[in-house]
């Protein structure tokens, strides 16, 4: 929205691939630079204590409150919510779902006993050690999380943003976002 507002941007990486869109569709994205830059997974999260091992046990009667970005506008609900939908379980598990204003909120949920569980992306389950991750979401059915970046188009420094996001996709700059838990974009599912 900032970007869309006027605001003064030289280069956009987005959490995902819906808001590259909107600032393409509104003609500020530079032709020619949208790359993908890394890639996130989903992950289920349980209190260490839980004895939730899969997906499919989120179903069971102690699992009262699942936390969830708001499938509607937060990215990780709405890469949660495509999943579970792919899997056939979102309408069983809809009732316990509890949607948050993000993926940290869904995070504390979890911490404080709010919920039993949360979908979370891999990134932030890191820094949440006293959870245990219990499925990492892979495969066919998994959403595709792509992180892209762009030159904005009204940029100021358009030759040094450009040299920037080409940075970003370098085997040394790789190997740090790898250390934070992203993955390359070959291996985004």
């Amino acid at each position: 929205r900032q970007i869309v507002n006027g605001a003064p941007v030289d280069l956009f990486i987005s959490a995902d691939e819906a808001q590259m869109e909107v600032v393409e569709k509104a003609d500020l994205v530079r032709a020619g630079t949208r790359v993908p830059v890394v890639a996130n997974r989903l992950v289920l999260v349980v209190d260490s204590r839980s004895r939730v091992t899969a997906v499919t046990d989120l179903g069971v009667a102690e699992i009262r409150r699942i936390a969830i970005g708001d499938p509607v506008a937060v990215p990780a609900g709405v890469y949660a919510r495509q999943y579970l939908e792919r899997i056939n379980e979102w309408t069983r598990l809809q009732p316990k779902m509890v949607p948050v204003a993000n993926v940290r909120a869904a995070l504390t949920a979890v911490q404080n006993g709010s919920a039993d569980a949360a979908f979370v992306y891999a990134t932030d389950a890191r820094i949440a050690p006293a959870l245990r991750v219990v499925a990492t979401i892979t495969g066919p059915q998994a959403p595709r999380i792509v992180y892209p970046g762009a030159v904005v188009r009204t940029s100021r420094h358009p030759q040094a943003a450009a040299t920037f996001l080409e940075f970003l996709r370098t085997p040394p700059a790789l190997a740090i976002f790898e250390q934070h838990g992203f993955a390359p974009v070959t291996d985004a599912r």
